[in-house]
């Protein structure tokens, strides 16, 4: 079986991509094929495992039907702006249409260098190919929107960082990569038609009922806004960090897109940072709503022309839509956040009691992810807040809390048994913790041994499970074993 691709980006402009064939790799070597993937794409994974199938997961051989492209973009780099980035080390080999009807990109990362890579030399070493594949089939299994990882190949290539390292090839999904940056490429060439064209592309692909509106540009920013509120909202209900939210790096889909030096809270704390080029905290955790916001300042100047021909009056329209987005996130954060609480019901208090819990968390220096999951789980049957005690330095401030709690709980009409089972479908046991990447891209780097790969995809395949697993993979690292930095993998 091949794989049946279509090319529909390629019929924009080509101003906006360049036609480039992946650089074939010495020795390829599948690591691990998403089979539950392959299938909701409609691919045979016997296949994908045969020599032919390693053959176009790795690059050393393009399928009929598929036209390799790399995307240029620019993009708003810690707040620079940079005319021309585009795909350096990733080559898009076209679309499938998925069995449920949905048309998703199918791009190879690492695949050699192309028009974009600068002094680059296109290749992807293993370790943030490994780091991409765990984090973003767990943000799937989370219900986050995000790209996907369909395979990863050891390329038996040597790649040069810092030292030589083992190359790898990531074969990412996603529903498209067009980037705010994509657009903010064709406005800084001036390409009118570049950027009209590109629009409708996004409307009919990504938000077709924008199609019927009476300004069809306006409309598709306001479901990108949206879809942007929502997204980060469900990121920080989860103490995700995505690291390097350069406008390069924003998907218009509304999909997490890039995942470089991201990493997931152990302990809370809002300015926490882990991108080890982030010097300044641009990029902190509690900074994201306002990073959001000013990426999507950055895709409304672009679409100025196309929303009304009088600018001033664009500038008025775009505003009113921006000055929405802080309360679009607060909602959609609390909804979350009312779901982890349990609370099935609206009050006005609820904010503030979601406030002085992560108040709490912060001063007393307890796990993100344990905080939630021992609340989902203190016994129906008893009150106080149990062995929740135990994660905070001083418990006196969250036994306050939980008494404020218990009688927020009274006012809820959901019974305790019904509660503790919502809770633990949303809030996970299991996340990426960073120290359990590291060590698994070391067994994988210094020693070619996946199995601690394998077996943590496995576990956060399922992330909300009670069943016994062995490993202790829910425990925070000890203090010899807290990673302070993550890196782009560049």
């Amino acid at each position: 079986m091949m794989i049946s691709f279509e090319n529909t980006f390629s019929s924009l402009p080509a101003s906006l991509y360049s036609v480039v064939n992946p650089t074939a790799v010495r020795q390829p070597h599948l690591i691990r094929l998403n089979d539950r993937l392959a299938e909701e794409l409609g691919l045979d994974a016997q296949w994908l495992r045969t020599a032919d199938g390693l053959a176009a997961l790795s690059g050393n051989a393009v399928v009929s039907g598929s036209r390799p492209i790399a995307f240029a973009y620019a993009g708003h780099q810690f707040g620079n702006f940079v005319p021309q980035l585009g795909d350096g080390r990733a080559i898009l080999l076209g679309e499938v249409v998925g069995r449920d009807g949905t048309r998703r990109d199918i791009q190879l990362k690492g695949a050699g260098r192309t028009p974009y890579s600068r002094r680059g030399d296109g290749r992807a070493a293993l370790g943030p190919v490994l780091r991409e594949y765990i984090v973003s089939e767990a943000m799937n299994a989370f219900g986050v929107p995000t790209t996907r990882a369909l395979a990863a190949v050891a390329t038996g290539d040597r790649v040069q960082r810092e030292t030589g390292l083992p190359g790898a090839v990531l074969t990412r999904v996603a529903a498209s990569h067009i980037r705010v940056g994509t657009f903010q490429y064709a406005a800084a060439r001036g390409d009118a038609e570049a950027l009209r064209r590109l629009a409708d592309y996004v409307i009919a692909r990504h938000f077709p009922q924008a199609g019927d509106a009476d300004n069809r540009y306006l409309s598709m920013f306001d479901h990108v806004v949206r879809a942007q509120a929502n997204l980060v909202a469900h990121w920080m209900s989860l103490g995700f960090i995505h690291g390097v939210m350069n406008t390069d790096n924003m998907a218009i889909s509304g999909e997490t897109i890039d995942y470089g030096p991201c990493a997931f809270m152990d302990i809370y704390d809002p300015a926490k940072v882990f991108s080890s080029i982030d010097q300044f905290g641009r990029y902190a955790f509690g900074n994201q709503p306002r990073v959001a916001a000013w990426n999507l300042a950055r895709l409304a100047e672009t679409l100025l022309p196309l929303i009304d021909e009088k600018q001033e009056r664009a500038v008025t329209l775009v505003q009113e839509m921006l000055g929405g987005f802080r309360e679009m996130f607060e909602e959609a954060h609390l909804r979350r956040m009312r779901k982890k609480l349990g609370l099935s019901t609206e009050n006005p208090e609820d904010a503030r009691l979601v406030e002085d819990l992560l108040e709490a968390m912060h001063q007393d220096q307890a796990d993100f992810t344990l905080t939630f999951r021992s609340l989902s789980s203190l016994p129906a049957d008893e009150s106080g807040p149990g062995r929740l005690t135990d994660l905070f330095s001083d418990p006196k401030r969250i036994v306050a809390w939980h008494n404020r709690y218990e009688a927020r709980l009274l006012l809820d009409p959901v019974s305790p048994q019904e509660r503790g089972q919502a809770m633990l479908q949303i809030n996970p046991r299991f996340i990426p913790r960073n120290h359990r990447i590291e060590s698994v891209i070391r067994a994988a780097v210094y020693e070619n041994d996946y199995a601690p790969f394998h077996g943590l995809v496995r576990v956060l395949a399922t992330p909300f499970s009670d069943e016994p697993v062995d490993g202790g993979y829910e425990l925070p690292p000890r203090p010899d074993e807290e990673v302070l930095q993550t890196f782009c993998g560049t």
